[in-house]
């Protein structure tokens, strides 16, 4: 179960998207969750899920890959779909004790799990196909000009990338601890929700302990090697755009201002 969350979690491949300038992938990012927000119908999601299809397909990650990263937001999807059937006024279709399915519970429940799951989908790519180093370099170069309002922009760009960096790492420790147990005769999947909450309690304790021995050997090493910040540091791989970003570039135009024509 762990093993399938890949939310945050890079993705080699040498695709275009893989090619591309981190530093437009962070743009078209945010202009693609930008949106997701700006329409009420489900028409209004045509253009995104294209989008979305097309940068899938030229960037060699598997659909299966990515529908994995969609299981950590099963429980979020549900609570979505029952808090919106439930509690929406509408037409009653069907009524059982206290709780009345509407037709406009139907209709937001659907559009809610549609605006999250391409929302999850299209902001993983990011980290699918952008490494943590990339990342922080787009970040980094992109909020720049927030340094003159005293901005730690290095410092908080270095901050997610270790956190990005250490996903993967803590879900690989939260498996063994798991495993631990269970070799012990803990039981992690029988049982209502609030004995699995109990159970997992043995997992987050050791889990905990072993995230913040990590954070404090992560400190002592950049210490230990005069790590002071990011004035003065140069970089191994220098961001450049190419032609590839350039004509990425011209084509996000083209879909923001074509969202911007959609009725």
């Amino acid at each position: 179960m762990i093993r399938d969350i890949t939310i945050g979690q890079y993705y080699p491949s040498e695709s275009v998207i893989h090619r591309l300038d981190a530093r437009v992938k962070f743009i078209g990012t945010i202009a693609y969750i930008i949106s997701l927000f700006l329409f009420d119908t489900f028409w209004g999601f045509l253009p995104a899920f294209v989008w979305l299809t097309v940068i899938i397909v030229l960037s060699g990650v598997p659909v299966r890959y990515i529908a994995k990263g969609l299981k950590a937001m099963l429980f979020l999807m549900i609570f979505l779909i029952l808090f919106n059937i439930f509690l929406t006024p509408g037409e009653v279709l069907a009524e059982w004790w206290i709780f009345k399915i509407t037709d406009n519970g139907l209709i937001n429940a659907a559009f809610m799990v549609l605006r999250l799951m391409l929302l999850v989908v299209g902001s993983g790519m990011m980290t699918y196909t952008t490494t943590p180093s990339q990342l922080t370099a787009g970040m980094e170069s992109l909020f720049k000009p927030l340094g003159i309002f005293k901005v730690p922009v290095h410092e908080v760009a270095m901050m997610m990338s270790i956190a990005l960096r250490f996903i993967p790492i803590l879900l690989e420790e939260a498996d063994k601890i798991m495993k631990a147990q269970q070799a012990r005769g803990a039981d992690f999947e029988s049982g209502n929700i609030l004995k699995r909450a109990k159970a997992l309690i043995p997992v987050l304790v050791p889990l905990f302990v072993s995230a913040f021995r990590r954070a404090g050997e992560l400190a002592e090493a950049m210490e230990a090697r005069c790590y002071h910040g990011g004035k003065g540091r140069t970089k191994l791989h220098p961001l450049k755009f190419a032609k590839r970003d350039y004509v990425s570039l011209i084509l996000l135009i083209g879909f923001v201002v074509g969202m911007g024509f959609m009725p």
